[in-house]
């Protein structure tokens, strides 16, 4: 059976005590088996960051950033192969693999462009004599915990911005899909960043508290569930650490009379069943404004999700496919029969979805709910899969409250075509990222990644410059030149040839 080991110092291998086991979520069999690290494992990590970092940090901007346009290459050069691993042991389609990996690449893309970001301010002249000026210097080493749903994307918004501005990384991927993780390593390695700079290690909960006590870490990043934001956030600012730490969400799509229910419902389509619903930035739950939008959303809605094709992660034609594991896919379904029993509509019920010759896999189908109300706790909290909420509101300012109250604050979308509403919903509602028409409201990479209340835990987004304050420290100077004084012996002098 394949194993899957640490990528520490440039290499793979080492002595395991542990490990875990690598589900097909297409077929619910065992693929690989991956290597369980523990503090000796985390050590040899952080000892070969050490040894490597001062001179990485040292080679200068230009450099830096031309291992990161080699890096865009070899990834391109490889996509295929590393949307196949993803999604062998994710259980997302291909093209949803590719999305993954790309959008990871866009923030790569922008550390291509790390000697204009890296420049500091300079004041001249600031006052008799003096200047003013600061530098942009690497922490050391950075950490990043990662979850199992984008792991391509998510290490690279971490790992390309820690590691272009001058850092040694360590990654901690998820248990659940661990391959393309090495797979990156393998390739950063390729492109010339140096042995140490870029490396894995795998584990399970021992890992991340190792990660978070140990001194020489001095930043982790980390995404996740919002409970488990809140534990690493903590543990971590405790030890001293500059920490930024992503949680869950239950986004909203707002829909007003007059937007455009067709393009409404394309949208959601894609947007609350994609990658079966196993994103922080899915849209779960629909809020159409008025009875007659909910009517009408409804009765077009129903026929779009019975016409989702649902099956293996390599099927051309299939628009999701199965969640990670046995346990989401049970947890899911425990969600479904809460929202029933408290109250609400059971419109289509994915549960019992089985695809023939792939019995034994964890799919589900397209779930819809209707008449759904904020005091459900189906509501109130992330369900992570392949279901679409209905909350009806009887005006914009009952359909502004709900994501504004909601515990969680991570993207929301409004749907209309009136500028003065769409302008007024953006200014009002307390979400950290909106979209307006754009059911997926993920910044591009040179704007920055990151939500509100318990989506978010710390002051700093992901990527952007928001990344790059995050991964630096900015070092302010202040010098004065004298010119020699005294008699005049020491004074400045233009040389001359002679």
């Amino acid at each position: 059976m394949r194993q899957i080991d640490h990528f520490i110092a440039g290499d793979t291998g080492g002595v395991a005590s542990r490990f875990g086991d690598v589900m097909d979520p297409n077929n619910g069999g065992v693929q690989a088996r991956v290597a369980l690290g523990d503090a000796a494992v985390l050590e040899r990590a952080v000892q070969a960051a050490l040894a490597a970092q001062p001179a990485w940090a040292m080679t200068n901007p230009q450099r830096r950033a031309r291992v990161m346009f080699e890096f865009k290459r070899l990834v391109e050069a490889n996509m295929q192969q590393l949307a196949e691993l993803l999604s062998s042991e994710h259980g997302k389609v291909i093209a949803d693999s590719k999305g993954d990996i790309q959008r990871g690449l866009e923030v790569v893309e922008f550390c291509c462009g790390l000697p204009h970001v890296m420049k500091g301010d300079y004041s001249g002249g600031a006052g008799p004599g003096i200047d003013v000026y600061s530098l942009r210097q690497p922490l050391g080493i950075g950490a990043g915990i990662t979850p199992f749903n984008f792991p391509a994307m998510i290490p690279l918004w971490m790992g390309a911005v820690a590691t272009s501005v001058g850092n040694a990384f360590i990654l901690k991927p998820s248990e659940r899909d661990p391959s393309v993780p090495n797979r990156i390593a393998e390739l950063f390695l390729e492109a010339g960043l140096p042995a140490g700079i870029f490396q894995v290690v795998h584990g399970d909960k021992e890992m991340v508290d190792l990660i978070l006590d140990h001194p020489a870490i001095s930043a982790v990043s980390f995404v996740g569930s919002s409970d488990i934001a809140q534990y690493v956030y903590s543990r971590g600012v405790a030890a001293g650490k500059r920490v930024q730490a992503m949680g869950g969400a239950k986004n909203h799509g707002i829909v007003m009379p007059d937007a455009d229910l067709d393009q409404v419902v394309n949208d959601l389509c894609g947007a609350a069943f994609g990658s079966a619903g196993e994103r922080c930035m899915a849209l779960p739950v629909v809020v159409p404004v008025g009875e007659d939008t909910a009517e009408r959303l409804r009765a077009k809605l129903i026929p779009a999700i019975e016409a989702l094709k649902i099956g293996i992660s390599s099927d051309p034609d299939a628009q999701y496919g199965p969640v990670v594991t046995a346990m989401h896919k049970a947890n899911i379904e425990r969600w479904i029969q809460t929202a029933v029993d408290e109250g609400s509509e059971l419109v289509i019920d994915g549960r019992g979805f089985s695809l023939q010759g792939h019995e034994q896999g964890y799919f589900i189908g397209p779930t819809l709910l209707d008449r759904v109300t904020p005091g459900m706790t189906s509501y109130q909290n992330e369900i992570f899969g392949p279901v679409l909420q209905i909350v009806r509101a009887k005006n914009f300012e009952e359909a502004l409250a709900l994501p504004s109250k909601h515990q969680y604050g991570n993207g929301v979308a409004i749907f209309t075509r009136n500028g003065h509403a769409a302008r007024e919903f953006a200014a009002r509602v307390n979400v950290g990222m909106v979209g307006i028409n754009v059911p997926i409201p993920v910044p591009v990479a040179y704007h920055s990644f990151g939500g509100w209340k318990r989506s978010g835990f710390g002051d700093s987004d992901q990527y952007g410059m928001d990344g790059i304050g995050f991964w630096t420290k900015k070092k302010k100077i202040t010098a004065r030149w004298p010119d020699g004084g005294g008699d005049g012996n020491n004074a400045f002098v233009i040389p001359t040839m002679g």
